[in-house]
């Protein structure tokens, strides 16, 4: 069952072999690739780079709050770790000093210790009340210079260069206020066209970022899905025969679509997210190393859930897939064979099972919900315990004057871009468990190779164009030839028998004889185990593939029409004219019933030539074959579908077409070989008797025997 379904093939979670291989399809597409990477980096930055600017205007502007020191004191009074503190304000980028007096904008720069800031404070040196310092330069208009003129108890002066304090600027007039602000209300508009083309250089980034993404994932999901289809194609029948159709198509559209996924969502998903969370904590550390450890200190519990959530997801996963390919086997069984159901009454039965796997799909499905459905909660409880613990001691800090509320501020925002990937991590965790399974299916299978061998040198002439042109005929011998499907289980036992070319040769033979097994062989859909097969002397190994079955066609019993028109299923990739269509149809007596379709020859075949009859799929495969001009053509079981009057046209044409070609004809009603140059009766995997109609009635062998067993009443 799990071999069946494949259960086995979602176990790994991730295998560094299959995601090194899929990375190798980066390869031919380096240049979008290293796009993908900068566009993602450059969004990255920009965002990054948002919380900074917000911590920016809040600091140099909004608040722009300043440490006052009086230098009146004697600096030799203070210790020497003071001393350097002080003398490091001095050369601060913001500081501005007037007179004795010196003021420093607090921002995340402005850091001391405690015991320094008590120490300055005790000494006197450092200014128990904030200021609010700045330059100014005189205008036409009411400005600075007018307010200091009008207010000049309330500022210190010098070389247009002022202070005062925030207790007094509160008592300012607003057109005052405005007329000091006028910078930081200048810097403020700069940093929102600042922000707003940030937010614009990120959009543009990650639209860049997402189409590059997608244009690798498609191109790649086309690479893969024409390698795997040329892969299959190049298949042997043996491989064919043991892998169901619907598992290699699932391989060429769900399991590719699986690693389109992994690289426009999962990958590049992946790669903004840890660009984001190692960018925030860089740059949390950039803003304040002190602050930035308490939220290191909350990181581990988090990655330790994100493992646990990990864990969890895969098992719920494994459960999902598993029953969703239960219900889906059971859909597809059951509804193929409806009509099973309903003529033996089995419908409730068919519901109570159905019921059962649906009902283990929906636990399974729920079951992944809640690992879901646990984690954000706790991740998001995670990012608010860090938040406050950023607030509390962030809080601190700033009342210590060792923070600025800017960067304080920043880090709550910073905090929130560090754990929003994380959620996102864990939830493209499931796309990326799946690339992994559908990446280990798809390379299973390019690995595979279990294609015939087309090593063959001998080349034969080119068939002649046109449906009337004629071929040489070609002799075909089988000389002591076994084959086995199965190992141990012969279907062909040393089989020997020669058909000279221009010759029609019948074979018959019970059920399991071996008489299809004969045209699989001879077009090498399957090589045989020991003994050789021979076209014109020449053994059909040493023949290229594509030559050997353009010499040789066969009509099979299941005949199989595409999709398209009368005349393309007729051409199947010839560059015929509609005259030449038309020949090779008249050749076979489907020339009248094609005319007759609404279309005539561009009539649309739906899927399966459903809107024809049997008969009519087998006349228009006749033509196919009389269109291609084979050499050697093998008629197998191809008149099973036709009734008698339809089968007498069809004598009558193929008597014109076969001629002078070399024919193998493998029936069960015998009426259609009576006129066979030889019939071959074969039994057990051997030739049992050969001769003409007539020869093989006087013999009365297991020919006779099966000719009465049709016609005796």
């Amino acid at each position: 069952m799990s071999d069946y379904f494949e259960i086995d093939d979602i176990t790994k979670s991730y295998d560094s072999v299959i995601f090194t291989r899929l990375l190798s399809y980066l390869k031919p597409y380096r240049l979008l690739t290293a796009l993908v990477i900068v566009a993602l980096l450059a969004s990255t930055v920009g965002e990054l780079f948002i919380p900074v600017l917000q911590q920016r205007v809040i600091d140099n502007a909004i608040l722009a709050r300043f440490i006052a020191f009086s230098c009146e004191k004697s600096e030799g009074d203070l210790s020497q770790e003071a001393q350097s503190a002080l003398a490091d304000f001095k050369t601060a980028k913001n500081a501005i000093q007037i007179d004795s007096m010196l003021f420093v904008l607090q921002n995340q720069r402005t850091k001391m210790r405690s015991s320094v800031e008590k120490e300055l404070k005790e000494s006197g040196v450092l200014q128990p009340e904030p200021w609010y310092a700045f330059h100014y330069t005189a205008s036409s208009s009411y400005s600075v210079a007018d307010v200091i003129q009008d207010k000049k108890a309330l500022f210190i002066t010098e070389n247009n260069k002022a202070a005062i304090r925030e207790k007094d600027f509160a008592s300012l007039s607003i057109r005052e206020k405005a007329a000091v602000r006028a910078g930081d209300i200048s810097f403020i508009i700069r940093a929102a066209f600042l922000a707003l083309a940030l937010l614009l250089l990120v959009f543009a980034f990650t639209f860049i970022q997402i189409w590059a993404a997608t244009l690798i994932g498609q191109r790649i999901m086309k690479d893969i899905r024409m390698a795997l289809f040329k892969k299959t194609a190049a298949q042997s029948s043996a491989f064919l025969s043991r892998h169901p159709v619907g598992r290699i198509v699932t391989r060429l559209t769900g399991d590719v679509e699986t690693i389109n996924q992994f690289f426009t969502e999962a990958l590049s998903a992946f790669l903004k997210d840890f660009s984001i969370m190692i960018g925030s904590l860089v740059t949390l550390f950039l803003l304040s190393a002190k602050l930035a450890l308490f939220v290191i200190a909350l990181i581990p519990p988090v990655i330790a859930i994100t493992a646990w959530a990990r864990v969890k997801a895969r098992d719920a996963f494994r459960r999902q897939r598993a029953a969703s390919s239960l219900v889906t086997a059971y859909l597809s069984e059951r509804l193929s064979g409806v009509q099973v159901v309903q003529l033996f009454a089995t419908e409730k039965k068919s519901d109570k099972e159905f019921a059962g796997r649906n009902n283990e799909l929906l636990r399974a499905n729920l079951g992944e919900m809640y690992v879901y459905a646990t984690f954000r909660p706790v991740v998001e409880w995670f990012s608010v315990v860090t938040a406050a613990v950023v607030i509390v001691m962030g809080g601190v800090f700033v009342l210590n004057l060792s923070l600025s509320l800017g960067v304080l501020i920043a880090f709550i925002s910073l905090v929130g871009m560090f754990y929003n990937p994380i959620t996102d991590i864990a939830e493209k965790f499931t796309l990326f468990q799946s690339a992994m399974a559908g990446g280990e299916r798809v390379f299973k299978l390019l690995d595979t190779d279990e294609a015939i061998p087309n090593a063959g040198t001998h080349h034969i002439p080119r068939v002649k164009e046109g449906v009337s042109a004629g071929n040489a005929a070609a002799s075909v011998a089988f000389e002591n030839v076994r084959f086995s499907y199965k190992q141990g289980e012969e279907v062909l036992k040393g089989l020997t028998f020669t058909a000279n070319p221009g010759e029609m040769v019948a074979i018959v033979g019970c059920t399991g004889a071996g008489k299809t097994t004969i045209t699989n062989l001879l077009t090498r859909l399957w090589d045989i185990d020991d003994g050789v097969i021979l076209l014109d002397g020449v053994p059909v190994k040493d023949i290229p593939l594509d030559e050997l079955r353009s010499r040789v066609l066969p009509v099979l019993q299941d005949v199989f029409l595409f999709s398209g028109t009368v005349a393309d299923n007729i051409k199947l990739g010839l560059a015929m004219s509609d005259d030449e269509v038309r020949e090779a149809a008249r050749a076979v007596c489907a020339d009248a019933f094609i005319q007759a379709l609404p279309d005539g020859y561009n009539t649309a075949l739906s899927e399966g030539a459903a809107n024809i009859s049997s008969g009519q799929k087998q006349l228009i495969s006749f033509a196919r074959v009389i269109a291609h001009n084979p050499s050697v053509v093998v008629l197998d079981e191809a008149t099973s579908s036709i009734d008698t009057e339809t089968e007498r046209d069809i004598q009558a044409g193929m008597a014109r077409t076969l001629a002078g070609r070399t024919s193998l004809v493998i029936a069960h009603r015998l009426s259609t070989i009576r006129h066979a140059d030889r019939i071959l009766t074969l039994s057990n995997g051997c030739i049992a008797e050969q001769g003409t109609h007539d020869e093989l009635i006087k013999k009365d062998g297991v020919y006779a025997q099966l000719y009465k067993l049709q016609y005796t009443v």
